[in-house]
């Protein structure tokens, strides 16, 4: 066999060393893309038939565990010595299983990671909408937060004060004070069925934070805008364990909720409200809601255009 001349042996050689390093950038490449912090994340459970309660209860708090973990970690959102503000759905006098209210094991775990994380304190209160003391029992959150060490705070309506919000169409509203004084506000919603917005999910969640909230009606799309800017969310957990799909946001009828065992975290707040649209069966440019906050620029509707990360937990 005729050895090959060296001019061909270095032509092959350098051809070789070429495509080995631009082989070596495509990888270093995708390894940095892998260790980029998830701006998304969806973890579904991928257990076989209906789970019981107690098994449902340990479905949540690994569901939320795995969210957070895509993330990065509540590390990534929490700093040493830090005081959060959980923010769930406590608005109704309604048990779990309705999916009226925020999953009490999504809003317990969320605690414990806070105080894992380096947290001081962990707060945890709402504005509801039924007897506030009825609707932190029923709901089972305020027993659930307390055990995970958090302080449970009732809203003390004198205490709220008229701020700034400087929107297109809210100027100034009554905001609770305490929560804007925490270094973090987690915002975890429950995406349900709402007759006068569709649904309910992150962006409408903040109306928790707010007073005289009849005068979002006159244009809730825009009033959750100009609320949710004034926000400045850094993280949103959506608990889809149960949602809540017809005459909402109360419920009462156990028909009307589906078990979908799933839970979304992430930094975009749009993007997640429009994931959680598609759960509920819409079309997310459908909701109003949405569609203003991708104007607004506070996130994008394409979800999947994101560092979106989905598990499978089981």
């Amino acid at each position: 066999m005729q050895k090959p001349s060296r001019r061909v042996f270095l032509t092959h050689s350098a051809a070789t060393a070429g495509m080995l390093a631009l082989g070596g950038q495509s990888l270093l490449a995708q390894e940095a893309a892998a260790a980029k912090p998830a701006d998304m994340t969806i973890a579904r459970w991928a257990g076989q038939g209906t789970p019981r309660a107690a098994e449902l209860q340990q479905i949540a708090v690994k569901l939320t565990e795995k969210a957070i973990a895509g993330l990065g970690g509540l590390k990534r959102f929490v700093s040493r010595g830090a005081v959060v503000w959980i923010k769930p759905n406590i608005g109704w006098d309604r048990a779990p299983q309705y999916a009226a209210n925020t999953n009490p094991d999504v809003v317990a775990t969320l605690v414990r990671l806070c105080f894992e994380a380096g947290a001081k304190t962990v707060k945890v209160g709402d504005n509801t909408c039924n007897r506030a003391q009825a609707t932190y029992q029923k709901s089972g959150i305020a027993a659930a937060a307390k055990a995970a060490g958090a302080e449970v705070h009732f809203l003390d309506q004198s205490r709220f004060r008229d701020v700034a919000i400087k929107g297109e169409r809210v100027k100034t509203i009554p905001v609770y004070p305490a929560i804007l004084d925490c270094d973090l506000v987690i915002n975890v919603p429950i995406v349900k069925h709402h007759m006068l917005s569709t649904s309910t999910m992150c962006m409408k969640n903040y109306m928790g934070v707010i007073d005289k909230r009849n005068t979002f009606h006159q244009d809730i799309p825009t009033c959750l805008a100009d609320l949710t800017r004034y926000m400045k969310p850094q993280i949103c957990v959506l608990d889809a364990v149960r949602i809540l799909t017809n005459h909402g946001p109360m419920g009462g009828n156990l028909g009307d909720v589906l078990l979908k065992t799933t839970i979304a975290a992430g930094v975009d707040i749009v993007a997640l409200d429009a994931w959680g649209a598609e759960v509920m069966g819409h079309k997310p440019t459908d909701i109003g809601s949405i569609v203003k906050g991708q104007q607004y620029g506070l996130g994008r509707i394409d979800y999947r255009s994101l560092a979106l990360r989905e598990f499978s937990v089981s």
